[in-house]
């Protein structure tokens, strides 16, 4: 059942001239002031949030993007200064892109976090898809298989910082501590001071690939699935499920999971799909070269594999594919209910910010969305 409601937010600034036949996504160019504007979007939504009772905040880390669609560039510290600018909203990185971290510093950043606000930042963790930031950070992206690598060790690290009293780790990557001398006797230790106030620390990443899953579930952590299709999403669940279960974790179908789509409220569901396209189609303009179409076609196979569509895809797509709600209050309620009665496990579901669409629009949305939705959930 359904409990929690969170929103995503990746950090664009509010575009101009959206839509496919807007602006070229390669073509935006913006200054640092409006670049700039993302945080204080980021605290209004924060401040509505709060008084609508919605449960967490998301946003994305990413770097050297003057395009305008991903602006955040530590999840961490806006966390911090958002708690301090709300009362009890929580803050999720969706998600830390562990290969640009080195793997302590980022968990002493966390813990330090963590204590402070009292528990209200979500750590979350990702791989990175940007070859332009990864690379530029000196982290492998290109090498698939060492990134993979090189994150399953980062994540190894930084969970015994979290978890153990004192730890050493040598891997092929890392070594920590060196054994170097230390005022008079040589390491074999060390201890990350201070250590999360929360412990075991609940670790988010998003479900990428059958690898993935299986590493996941190897190291305990949570799952977050968004504006995939109706059957893509059947088979993450399950997949995660029966994971989880080959390390001795029971959980229900949905258990751990967030799940996210795109919904837009209107008077019917033409006049939603009218006002919420140019923002979608903004989106994925921007989005699907990278691709995340995480659709079906009939015969079950990804949009993008042999014989499946490879097009940009439409909004009425994705609302054939469940992956967007739009229209009245009640019939968002209905789609919502109809994937949450799959999943008995499933108690979090997360909203996601079309790129293209303003601050005031989407306030709008949350408003509505607050007084006409959730009180349909438990």
């Amino acid at each position: 059942m359904i409990k929690r409601f969170h929103v995503l937010y990746v950090g664009q600034i509010d575009l101009d001239n959206v839509g496919l036949q807007g602006t070229p996504a390669n073509e935006r160019r913006y200054s640092n002031d409006r670049l700039s504007e993302v945080f204080f979007t980021a605290r209004h939504m924060a401040r509505v949030m709060d008084e609508l009772g919605y449960y967490a905040l998301w946003t994305a880390e990413h770097h050297f993007q003057r395009e305008g669609y991903e602006c955040l560039p530590n999840l961490v510290q806006l966390g911090l200064w958002l708690a301090t600018q709300t009362r009890r909203l929580k803050f999720g990185c969706a998600f830390n892109v562990l290969p640009m971290w080195h793997p302590i510093r980022l968990a002493e950043d966390y813990a330090m976090a963590d204590i402070v606000t009292d528990g209200r930042v979500i750590m979350g963790v990702g791989r990175g898809y940007h070859t332009r930031e990864v690379e530029t950070f000196g982290a492998p992206l290109i090498d698939a298989e060492k990134n993979r690598d090189y994150f399953e060790e980062q994540l190894q690290v930084m969970l015994k910082c979290f978890n153990e009293d004192s730890f050493h780790h040598k891997g092929r990557f890392f070594e920590c501590p060196p054994p170097v001398d230390y005022r008079g006797y040589k390491l074999t230790d060390i201890t990350m001071v201070p250590r999360p106030k929360h412990l075991p620390v609940e670790v988010w990443m998003p479900v990428a690939s059958g690898k993935t899953i299986d590493m996941m579930a190897k190291y305990g952590l949570k799952a977050m699935v968004t504006l995939n299709g109706e059957k893509i999403l059947d088979d993450v669940v399950r997949a995660y499920q029966a994971a989880c279960a080959k390390y001795g974790q029971a959980k229900q179908l949905g258990q751990d999971m967030i799940w996210g789509a795109g919904l837009y409220l209107a008077r019917d569901e033409e006049e939603a799909i009218r006002s919420v396209e140019p923002a979608h189609d903004e989106r994925y303009k921007w989005f699907a070269p990278f691709g995340f179409v995480r659709y079906a076609d009939e015969q079950g196979r990804t949009w993008g594999t042999p014989g499946a569509p490879a097009r940009i895809p439409s909004l009425r797509d994705g609302v054939q594919q469940k992956a967007w709600f739009c229209g009245t209050p009640g019939q968002v309620i209905d789609g919502i209910k109809s994937i949450e009665a799959k999943y008995p496990g499933l108690e979090d579901f997360m909203i996601h910010w079309a790129e293209g669409l303003s601050p005031r629009e989407f306030e709008e949305q949350l408003r509505w969305f607050a007084r006409d939705v959730m009180p349909a959930f438990g």
